[in-house]
């Protein structure tokens, strides 16, 4: 049953120093009775029993041959209180030694590390995304306690924190005792591997501060953002795997479908835009120089962002008949510290698409009229921008946000103030999809004028789409009188 402790080392019983022994007894591998881990090692040091279970025999008997290698070839002395290998103790001993003299990485230090390393090859707005999707990780990474900040104002020393140019630097006054509890209470980057820990930082990607879910694409930008840098810290051997693999993606928030409430009719569109003339003094013309633009989000389909970067020479406007507007930049919105230029609105090239590649969008005679009398009214701005603000500058996404507000209210019925309907400037680029899908432009032609995919048209409009239901209605129909008519 069992095996004897025979110290071919030859050193003498009881030589064994403070708390070892060589009075150890090995005894066979036997069957638990469990199903989970049903075999179990057995063995007694000075009188003390010490086992251990495991899945498979094979297990159990490669460990008691471990064992009856140190007893009886190697000659050691067993560790009474654990009953372990001399050799073994040491080397955990050593291991631990080990730990405590390297530094373990915590948390902030690692996202620090991790945007320097991104920042260089990042646009703007990617750079603005993780730092977003982190900082929401951040609030389930630091410990709380007495006079823990708000969660806002740790979001926001995280956000200012994690810029590189900011590293070094003293924090702003108001984010002083956020950033000094963020990187000094922070959680090293192990921690992560602790189911506990890791079900909040689910739950802060997942939701808003104020504990109501977060809209799809914003949970999709922070849980790419998260696997971005886990991914990191496996590979840089930081982390032993990536546990966001092991949790199943959630559903959370919108679903990526346009809703039909936010899109106007062509009676709605026209006052919309007449509306837009009527906003601000008319001698500063703020509203009027942002009729065109609006109707290029209309009729053509360009995101806000690329009208934005629209320039005379990448417009033909004939006197009569179609035109064409040939984009091939972008000026998306950022803040001034994600940027490489310190401007609001970064310079980019056409999204999803290469750097040097440009989209031919044909644009109808009404927008090309429309066009045509706003360069004749206000010229071009800076760079040969078709649209700028008074002084010639980029046209800010918060002017064309109030101007669309203000024009709402003017175009609109107070229910229908209160209502989706063109909520925001980007939906009426939706509305000119729908118009197009439903006008019977193939899917591909009207993904190829937008800059999407055929998939992603498909996904988000397949609701908006007019007449398929009673199309489909009227096959079933057909089909049910046809099998009426052959069970007569």
């Amino acid at each position: 049953m069992s095996a004897e402790h025979n110290n071919p080392a030859g050193r003498p019983r009881g030589s064994a120093r403070p708390g070892y022994s060589f009075d150890v007894k090995l005894w066979k591998v036997s069957k638990t009775g469990r199903k989970s881990r049903p075999w179990r090692l057995r063995w007694v040091v000075a009188g003390r029993v010490h086992g251990d279970t495991f899945t498979t025999s094979a297990l159990a008997e490669s460990r008691r041959s471990e064992l009856w290698q140190a007893m009886n070839r190697r000659g050691e002395a067993f560790e009474i209180e654990s009953g372990l290998p001399e050799s073994e103790v040491r080397a955990a001993a050593e291991a631990a030694e080990a730990a405590d003299a390297e530094p373990t990485l915590r948390w902030f230090e690692f996202c620090r590390k991790y945007v320097a390393g991104r920042w260089r090859t990042a646009a703007a707005k990617t750079r603005e995304g993780m730092a977003d999707g982190l900082a929401a990780v951040t609030l389930a990474m630091v410990k709380r306690g007495d006079g823990t900040p708000e969660d806002e104002s740790l979001r926001l020393a995280f956000r200012w924190g994690i810029v590189p140019a900011n590293e070094g630097e003293d924090p702003p006054a108001e984010l002083k005792a956020a950033y000094e509890w963020i990187t000094t209470t922070d959680r090293p980057l192990c921690d992560l591997a602790d189911a506990e820990v890791f079900e909040d930082v689910l739950y802060r990607v997942s939701y808003k501060l104020d504990g109501t879910p977060a809209a799809g694409d914003t949970y999709k930008r922070r849980r790419r953002a998260l696997n971005g840098a886990l991914e990191h810290a496996v590979a840089t051997g930081e982390l032993p795997e990536n546990p966001l693999q092991r949790t199943r993606r959630k559903r959370v928030g919108s679903h990526d479908v346009v809703d039909r409430r936010v899109l106007v009719n062509a009676v709605q569109a026209r006052q919309l835009l007449t509306s837009v003339s009527y906003v601000g003094s008319w001698d500063r013309c703020r509203g009027r120089r942002l009729v065109a633009f609006y109707a290029v989000l209309y009729y053509a389909g360009l995101r806000p962002a690329e009208a934005v970067g629209l320039r005379l020479a990448d417009c033909h406007l004939p006197e009569n008949g179609w035109g064409t507007l040939t984009l091939r930049e972008t000026r998306p919105v950022s803040g001034k510290q994600w940027t490489d230029s310190g401007e609001r609105h970064d310079r980019r090239g056409l999204k999803a698409r290469e750097a040097s590649t440009d989209r031919p969008v044909p644009i109808p005679p009404v927008l090309v009229a429309i066009l045509r009398a706003h360069l004749k009214e206000f010229g071009t701005a800076k760079e040969g921008r078709v649209f700028g603000n008074e002084r010639g500058g980029v046209v800010g996404s918060s002017t064309y946000w109030r101007v669309w507000e203000e024009a709402r209210e003017y175009a609109l019925t107070p229910e229908r103030i209160d209502s989706p309907l063109a909520g925001r400037p980007y939906d009426l680029r939706h509305a000119c999809i729908t118009r197009w899908l439903n006008a019977g432009v193939p899917i591909a032609e009207v993904a190829r004028r937008v800059g999407n995919s055929p998939e992603v048209i498909h996904r988000r409009y397949h609701g908006c789409i007019d007449g398929h239901e009673e199309a489909a209605n009227a096959k079933i129909a057909k089909a049910l009188e046809e099998e009426g008519d052959i069970a007569q």
